[in-house]
């Protein structure tokens, strides 16, 4: 992103990026507790007024070097029991609806396996060779976009990421432990800032929801 700022403390519509996620998950009713697993010396988070999420929140200074190491620190600092519901969200997904949330708890409150928030592949894919030029053109059939929240049992999800430490999603760790995560179909608004330029998209996206 350009900046010596952590991206999920960058200035998004008035507040650190992060606020705008942790703030949809705390007024979520589905939801009990939030836990923000950090880096342990993070000074940024206390820094700013976490009073409106008071009650629900709660900061876990046990990240670790990558996202699955970070969440799998968080389970097992958060002491929850092995069938309870876990929902992994990133930071710099702000966008995030109580609309999602509800469509995705919904789906999956009694699946047997859990599954994600994603949306099909709508734009033409092509594969590169080594010169940075098309190699082909792939076929986007039954391809999906994942997002986040990811939601599984805390037991199955402690296991998965102890056996499958290289995964960049929840979802990719269940899948090798055998199981099928089912594809809960969201929009494109719930997208990742990623670049400079997603900061505006976001904000734009903020005042939309916030009006």
């Amino acid at each position: 992103m350009g900046s010596e700022l952590p991206k999920q403390y960058l200035e998004l519509a008035g507040h650190p990026m992060i606020y705008h996620a942790l703030t949809t998950l705390c007024a979520s009713a589905h939801i009990s507790t939030v836990f923000v697993v950090l880096a342990p010396d993070d000074e940024h988070f206390k820094r700013y007024d976490w009073s409106h999420c008071a009650g629900k929140l709660e900061p876990l200074y046990c990240g670790g070097q990558t996202r699955a190491e970070s969440v799998a620190n968080g389970l097992l600092a958060s002491e929850l029991e092995p069938d309870d519901w876990v929902l992994v969200h990133d930071a710099a997904r702000p966008c995030l609806t109580q609309a999602h949330l509800d469509k995705l708890v919904d789906e999956l409150r009694d699946d047997e396996v859990g599954g994600i928030l994603a949306v099909p592949v709508a734009d033409t894919l092509k594969r590169a060779d080594a010169r940075q030029r098309i190699a082909c053109t792939e076929s986007r059939e039954k391809l999906w976009q994942a997002q986040t929240p990811q939601m599984f049992r805390a037991g199955v999800l402690a296991e998965a990421l102890q056996q499958c430490r290289n995964v960049t999603d929840e979802a990719s760790a269940v899948e090798a432990l055998g199981f099928s995560p089912k594809l809960v179909a969201g929009d494109s608004t719930n997208f990742k800032v990623t670049y400079p330029q997603d900061i505006r998209l976001a904000e734009l996206l903020l005042e939309a929801k916030n009006n």
